[in-house]
C-alpha cells in the first residue's frame, strides 16, 4: 500500500511538471515578432483583420503561432506553422446554428448549462478547410466556466477543461 501511494505521489508530481513545462511553451507575443511568412497567410487570408493577441506556441516539437482575430465581425483563431502555412481554423459560430444532435449531446452530458461560444474548428489542407469538431465554451449549473469538444455529429463529448486551466 505504501509503495502504491509513494507512486501515486510521483504520478501527480510529474504530471504537474509536465504541465508546467507545457504551459511554458506558450508565450504571447507582439506583431513585429511574427514572421513575415506567417503574417502574410493571416492578410491573405483575412485582409483586414483586426489582431487581438499572438502566441508563439510549440505543438509536437514544430513552431506554431496562435492568432486571435476579428474579420467583418466575426471571431477567428488561426493556427499557422512558421513557414506560413496555415493548419487550423476556427471560427465563431452562433449556438442557434449549431446542429441539434451537438446541443442535445451537450445538454445529456451538462444539464442546465449555458453555451457562451461556439467555435467551428476546421483543418486547413492548402487552401481547403474542412469542419472537424465544434469547441464550446459552456457555464455549468454550479456556475464553473469549462471548453467542450463535439465531434460534428454529437457523438462524442469530451473536455470539460476549466477556462482558468488554458492561461
Amino acid at each position: 500500500m505504501r509503495r502504491f501511494i509513494g507512486l501515486s505521489a510521483s504520478a501527480i508530481v510529474g504530471l504537474i511538471i509536465l504541465a508546467t513545462v507545457c504551459q511554458a511553451d506558450e508565450k504571447k507575443i507582439s506583431l513585429d515578432k511574427v514572421p513575415k511568412e506567417v503574417m502574410e497567410s493571416v492578410k491573405a487570408r483575412f485582409p483586414g483583420a483586426e489582431i487581438s493577441s499572438v502566441e508563439k506556441e510549440t505543438e509536437d516539437g514544430e513552431v506554431v503561432y496562435d492568432f486571435e482575430l476579428k474579420h467583418e465581425g466575426r471571431k477567428y483563431e488561426m493556427d499557422i506553422k512558421a513557414d506560413g502555412t496555415i493548419t487550423e481554423i476556427e471560427k465563431e459560430v452562433a449556438a442557434k446554428d449549431v446542429p441539434e444532435s451537438v446541443t442535445n449531446a451537450l445538454k445529456a452530458k451538462y444539464p442546465n448549462a449555458t453555451i457562451k461560444e461556439v467555435m467551428e474548428v476546421n483543418k486547413v489542407k492548402g487552401k481547403e478547410e474542412k469542419p472537424d469538431h465544434y469547441e464550446i465554451t459552456i457555464v455549468t449549473a454550479d456556475n464553473k466556466k469549462l471548453e467542450v469538444e463535439v465531434s460534428l455529429d454529437g457523438k462524442n463529448v469530451k473536455g470539460g477543461k476549466a477556462e482558468s486551466d488554458k492561461q
